[in-house]
């Protein structure tokens, strides 16, 4: 079955998952994560991409961003992937791919999914049990958020500025939503929908989304699709 192309829209939110092929480590050491982290922010900039949300991790890693055009976030993930690998094989005397095929991604529906996808990437290493707490682990977004070190490579959705009056009071705010953690219902969304191309969210975003798209933004139920109406 052919596959369907990336689902990518202008000024919408977008989750990605990026792996090393075969589970292989994509960073040897710190100096790798900073390249990586490096790559991003410049390319970013470049293709108009808002980066919201970020973690690394040994074997992949995750990415919230909005692109301010429909191609920007393809041409950015391919722009940092080449650069990366280039990279990454010449500082290690390796050859070939690195990645696992093409970037996985998802649209979100910013008011139900948003806030609860920055929650799911910061939590990435507290469910792998690499740390405790979020703010134990120094290669995500988390810090930005809570409070604990600026980042520059983080663009806050207006969505975040929503959790509080002050900045004291938004740290405060996500602090406490990433420590209660995510339904087993929204992480299981979140994973489905980004491995398999399909757009996450409630049932109204789903059919406004589908009337400006031609590409499919949900699996199709098994059988035959229904007759059409006389």
């Amino acid at each position: 079955m052919a596959r369907l192309p990336r689902l990518t829209l202008a000024e919408q939110p977008h989750h990605v998952i990026q792996r090393g092929n075969n589970r292989q480590a994509i960073f040897v050491d710190n100096a790798d994560r900073e390249m990586l982290l490096g790559l991003l922010g410049e390319n970013a900039a470049r293709f108009g991409i808002a980066l919201h949300a970020y973690v690394l991790m040994d074997n992949h890693y995750h990415l919230l961003a909005t692109p301010a055009s429909a191609d920007g976030l393809p041409l950015w993930m391919q722009a940092v992937g080449r650069r990366y690998v280039r990279y990454f094989n010449d500082r290690h005397g390796r050859t070939g791919t690195l990645w696992e095929g093409r970037y996985k991604s998802t649209l979100i529906q910013t008011d139900r999914y948003l806030l609860t996808c920055m929650a799911y990437i910061d939590l990435n290493p507290v469910r792998a049990g690499l740390v405790a707490e979020a703010g134990d682990y120094p290669w995500s977004s988390y810090a930005h958020y809570a409070g604990l070190r600026h980042d520059k490579l983080v663009t806050p959705h207006p969505l975040y500025w929503t959790l509080g009056n002050t900045p004291f009071a938004r740290e405060a705010a996500y602090a406490d939503l990433v420590r209660g953690g995510i339904a087993a219902a929204d992480q299981a969304v979140l994973t489905e929908a980004t491995l398999h191309g399909w757009a996450a969210g409630d049932r109204d975003f789903l059919e406004a989304l589908q009337r400006n798209t031609a590409r499919r933004v949900l699996k199709s139920r098994p059988g035959r699709p229904p007759a059409p109406r006389a």
